[in-house]
């Protein structure tokens, strides 16, 4: 039995549609609004569900509002357990305000809301931890959280990977606690101050056992300590919203991995749901499902 468990952000996306972003003073007229289920963690969580994993558990926290009553449902509704996902009377839940070009290019402002309450573990949690395969992190809810869940991970022998999203210092105890880092070209080159991918994941391989950098639509490389780096190149297909992929990508992989699959196997099988993904406007609502991943991966029409 697979079983993935994400402690992270649950966001409501307030995304706008428009033909070029504003630039800095610039009023543009936008095409479309969409108001959609989001957050780094949870995102994460709903891919890993629809890519097959056979339970996945949400911890988080949502404000008393009718977002936080959406998001838990939208998450129910993916078959991600929301037991553990906390509703906080203190805070509204957490938004993200996303500006989407015709090219698929987004811009994002995050406002944490009742994610900034996550500070440490609540009773349940470590259990919760110890009964999973793998533990997903990311970087939208308070650090000490994050490095509180790692280290119970670590204590139990769980398999850490961390999305180190919005690129920050990272504590040397997270990086301690974490098996995969995976972050995307220019996260990485905010952690190392390296440009170049694979000297990046080089830099970064003195500070965790396995990287893995997401290069957008040239693909991922993979980097482990006394191993040739791995390329894997994604599928070309045409982006309409980028919003959420590398969070596909992540849910996906933990998947591959966790049911034992090879690191080239699962990089092109996590590389052909991003894929997908970005060819459908919004983050959890644009993620494929099993049979649409092991479709495009085996060649068919996407």
């Amino acid at each position: 039995m697979t079983h993935i468990a994400v402690l992270g952000s649950t966001n409501m996306d307030l995304v706008a549609y428009v033909a070029k972003a504003p630039q800095r003073g610039e009023t543009v007229t936008g095409r479309e609004f969409r108001t959609l289920p989001g957050g780094k963690g949870a995102n994460q969580a709903v891919a890993a569900a629809r890519a097959g994993a056979d339970a996945v558990s949400m911890i988080g926290a949502v404000g008393a509002d009718a977002f936080g009553t959406q998001l838990r449902t939208a998450l129910d509704h993916s078959g991600v357990d929301t037991d553990l996902l906390r509703t906080v009377d203190t805070a509204a839940t957490g938004t993200a305000h996303i500006v989407v070009d015709d090219e698929g290019g987004n811009a994002i402002v995050v406002i944490p809301g009742a994610n900034a309450t996550l500070t440490a573990l609540a009773p349940g949690d470590e259990g919760l931890i110890t009964s999973a395969d793998t533990l997903l992190l990311q970087l939208e809810i308070p650090v000490e959280g994050v490095l509180a869940a790692a280290q119970a991970a670590r204590r139990h022998g769980v398999r850490t990977i961390l999305t180190p999203a919005p690129a920050q210092p990272l504590p040397p105890e997270l990086l301690a606690a974490t098996d995969l880092l995976v972050p995307n070209e220019h996260e990485a080159a905010t952690l190392t101050g390296l440009t170049d991918p694979r000297s990046a994941a080089r830099s970064l391989l003195s500070q965790v056992p396995e990287v893995v950098v997401t290069l957008g639509a040239r693909g991922s490389l993979y980097a482990a300590r006394g191993a040739e780096p791995v390329m894997v190149e994604a599928p070309h297909v045409t982006a309409v919203d980028t919003t959420g992929a590398g969070d596909t990508f992540v849910g996906t992989l933990a998947v591959a991995l966790a049911e034992g699959g090879s690191v080239p196997e699962a990089l092109a099988w996590a590389s052909s749901a991003a894929a997908l993904s970005v060819q459908r406007p919004g983050a959890s609502a644009s993620m494929p499902y099993r049979s649409e991943i092991d479709t495009q991966t085996n060649g068919g029409a996407s």
